[in-house]
């Protein structure tokens, strides 16, 4: 892909994202996400109504008259990006793969924090840290974070998400709002790294799958490629056993996925590259506030 072809697909998804983000989740995502506590504002004169226990006694006796300090909401925040780029990312049945509605929801996301003048930092992981962006502020920023989320090769094609969240818990030292980014096909047990993650941070799993990957077709006989080791196999779909199997491992793959991140504190948003992300997002901002 060409420099001109990526900025034109940036620009695409920035004209998407950011409307998105301006018109429908900045206030969603002020509310979601509190600040870091409320720091002093000011010092003013006492109005009817307010709190005694905020009157300032030394201003108060200076001027021989009432004063109140006043405290806001420390807003600023650092949210992190952490998007799976594994090779079963670049699977898709519908009109989208799932690493273009992956790189959309991050997108908005990123402009949503940035509407509230929020650090944004990135990291893509595979089964290793592929690339890690410290978080900064302003709009050059995430469109770096959405042109290396277009146009970035990664090495590995596995996936390990909880060598991802350790690499988070090392680097991140104060609490950031957190998204994991995945469909979650993965072999590694990540409750533990997510228990010590969760307990800092204020995290998320946003699971993005393709409605083909829930059943096996009754098609026939397939040769099919295990897209993150590239293992072949040859499948008998007409084999109601091999297709209930199949069906059972996934089942409980999410399961793991819902249990573990509830059991941890953590939220979780689920969709399928067929729907709204959109819709999704939006209900679970609204279930937070």
């Amino acid at each position: 892909m060409d420099t001109k072809e990526i900025l034109k697909k940036v620009r695409k998804i920035e004209i998407k994202t950011r409307r998105l983000s301006d018109h429908i989740f900045s206030g969603e995502y002020h509310t979601s996400f509190k600040g870091r506590g409320m720091t002093f504002s000011e010092v003013r004169q006492y109005q009817f109504g307010d709190d005694v226990r905020a009157i300032d006694w030394n201003v108060t006796a200076r001027y021989n008259e009432p004063y109140v300090k006043v405290f806001e909401e420390e807003r600023e925040l650092t949210m992190m990006l952490m998007v799976d780029v594994s090779g079963s990312e670049n699977f898709g049945t519908q009109k989208q793969l799932k690493k273009e509605i992956v790189t959309e929801i991050a997108a908005t996301l990123a402009f949503s924090a940035t509407q509230n003048n929020d650090k944004i930092g990135l990291i893509l992981f595979t089964d290793q840290i592929e690339l890690y962006i410290p978080p900064k502020k302003g709009k050059s920023h995430v469109l770096r974070i959405i042109r290396e989320l277009i146009e970035f090769q990664p090495k590995s094609k596995k996936t390990h998400i909880g060598q991802a969240l350790q690499f988070l818990s090392a680097t991140q030292k104060k609490k950031a709002i957190v998204f994991v980014i995945s469909d979650f096909i993965c072999a590694d047990d990540y409750e533990k790294t997510l228990k010590i993650a969760s307990k800092k941070h204020d995290v998320t799993g946003f699971r993005v799958y393709d409605s083909r990957e829930e059943r096996l077709p009754n098609v026939g006989i397939l040769e099919m490629t295990d897209a993150e080791n590239g293992e072949q196999l040859v499948v008998d779909t007409r084999s109601s056993k091999v297709r209930q199997i199949y069906e059972r491992n996934y089942a409980e793959r999410v399961q793991f996925f819902k249990e573990v991140f509830s059991k941890c504190g953590a939220g979780t948003v689920q969709t399928r590259v067929d729907e709204s992300y959109v819709t999704r997002l939006l209900g679970y901002f609204k279930a937070r506030a």
